[in-house]
């Protein structure tokens, strides 16, 4: 924090500012290996979790009747070297490639087109670092109709103040970690976060059989019942109070890296978050 001291008619006063942030590799490598959790559909997976030898060079994410869907390889190696810094960043907000085409679902653009322009040149930069590896993982096939884009075009995001605030909670919790996305129940058109946002109800099918987004809003339901140290328990350490671990797919390990003022303004958002039982589609 700075400060800033200006001389006025009534004497000297001490005004405080917040430092702008830049883009960094630093940052980047906090939000791709962290909260933002990339490598959670984007490096393969074996039997006792992440291959993080091939960290973030690809893999099958999901296969339904809807489409087959493929997380690229994301490493200097592959089809990104080739693209300037503003079309990976575009790819990630938006969804499109250089080439004008869509990248299908499950890559949650409702949320990344809120990405703050530094966040997500950051997350660029540090992607131009990482070691190459050589992975094929083939391509995403869909079967349903995709839209001709998500949205306008993304003009420019300002980077939110940081803090322990539900201001800042809710950036985190939204475009960089996409919590409401997940936990938001989802029809045809996408993420109900217009209408049922947090509710939960969502299911993801894996190796480990059906689990289901919970309800993050502050009904009985969802978390009034729960202290701000077992949410934050939950989040991290994949447990609930009774020490039951939660399944997959949620990114235990990548959240875990979160600081604890970033843990505490996404506890603080969701808190505030109104209260709706649990949706039944």
């Amino acid at each position: 924090m700075k400060a800033i001291f200006l001389f006025g008619a009534l004497g000297l006063f001490i005004m405080p500012s917040i430092t702008l942030a830049e883009p960094s590799v630093d940052r980047g490598r906090y939000l791709v290996e962290g909260i933002a959790g990339c490598g959670n559909c984007h490096t393969p997976m074996g039997p006792n979790g992440p291959v993080m030898d091939a960290n973030l060079s690809g893999r099958l994410v999901e296969e339904n009747p809807a489409f087959k869907a493929i997380a690229p390889n994301i490493t200097p190696t592959s089809r990104i070297a080739g693209w300037s810094d503003d079309e990976l960043a575009r790819s990630i907000r938006e969804g499109l490639r250089p080439d004008g085409s869509l990248i299908g679902p499950p890559m949650p653009f409702t949320m990344y087109r809120g990405l703050s322009d530094d966040d997500v040149m950051s997350m660029v930069l540090y992607l131009r670092t990482i070691p190459a590896v050589e992975n094929d993982p083939g391509e995403s096939e869909y079967k349903i109709d995709l839209p001709p884009a998500y949205g306008p075009p993304v003009g420019s995001v300002a980077q939110p103040a940081e803090g322990v605030t539900i201001e800042y909670g809710r950036y985190l919790a939204g475009p960089v970690a996409h919590c409401m996305e997940c936990h938001s129940p989802m029809s045809p058109k996408g993420p109900m976060v217009e209408t049922h946002l947090g509710a939960g109800g969502f299911e993801f099918h894996g190796p480990w059989g059906v689990s289901v987004a919970s309800n993050l809003t502050s009904h009985e339901d969802g978390l009034a019942d729960y202290t701000d140290a077992e949410i934050k328990t939950m989040i991290v350490g994949g447990k609930r109070p009774d020490g039951k671990p939660m399944l997959p797919p949620m990114p235990y390990g990548n959240l875990a890296q979160m600081s604890d003022d970033d843990l505490s303004a996404i506890v603080l958002y969701l808190r505030s978050l109104p209260p709706l039982p649990d949706f039944e589609g």
